[in-house]
């Protein structure tokens, strides 16, 4: 297979890196490595059922070629202003509906549904179309209420870090975005699985689930 051309590095986050191909795609590679093959196929699923995800391109190895998005993160125009906390808000419990509306791409369980498990502000892209969601490399399958006590939990995690300016619009938008879902009814699972795949040490992942726990018994 020959080779995509990577001219430039656009984006780096904890575990990827994103080129630039042309005008209408981006290459996402994985640093560490790794199949790409079930983030792919859950995104084709997803696009297939009208969920607004990136066009996949090609899917090998480490590495995704996506549709290249234009326009600001969620978190980038929740900062700026552009985007106020309750419409925000409102906009992540909206895109946790209609995923959790789906069914599931292998279970026949209707309780089971896809989760993104990483579906925070940072993954939300505000497009001219509208709203499309990012990074799916922490996807399966479960129960709904996992998914939305996860977002929760990564809201919270900025939230109760003192050392960004970031904490007091996180901790309005956690707030609104349980007034919006509802009490994180799986917070402890989600807990578990952030230990995991997070990059809090457990004393700072416990102090941010304590202010969910906190705000949900409220």
């Amino acid at each position: 297979m020959k080779p995509v051309t990577v001219p430039a590095l656009l984006a780096s986050g904890r575990t990827a890196d994103v080129y630039l191909v042309d005008d209408r795609r981006v290459l996402r590679r994985y640093r560490a490595g790794g199949d790409v093959a079930a983030e792919a196929e859950v995104m084709r699923h997803l696009r297939a059922s009208g969920y607004p995800v990136p066009a996949v391109h090609r899917a090998d190895g480490p590495d995704l070629v996506l549709e290249r998005l234009v326009g600001p993160t969620l978190a980038e125009a929740y900062v700026r202003g552009d985007v106020d906390t309750t419409d925000g808000a409102r906009l992540l419990a909206d895109l946790h509906a209609r995923l959790h509306a789906l069914p599931a791409a292998r279970s026949s369980d209707p309780d089971v549904r896809i989760l993104h498990l990483d579906l925070h502000p940072e993954n939300v892209v505000l497009t001219p179309a509208g709203p499309v969601v990012i990074d799916w490399a922490n996807a399966t399958e479960g129960p709904a209420e996992l998914d939305t006590a996860m977002t929760a939990l990564i809201l919270a995690e900025v939230a109760t870090d003192r050392d960004t300016p970031l904490s007091t619009p996180a901790r309005e938008l956690l707030v609104g975005y349980l007034a919006a879902t509802g009490p994180a009814r799986l917070l402890a699972g989600a807990a578990t699985l952030r230990a995991d795949t997070g990059p809090l040490d457990a004393a700072r992942l416990a102090e941010a689930t304590a202010l969910v726990r906190g705000l949900s018994a409220g």
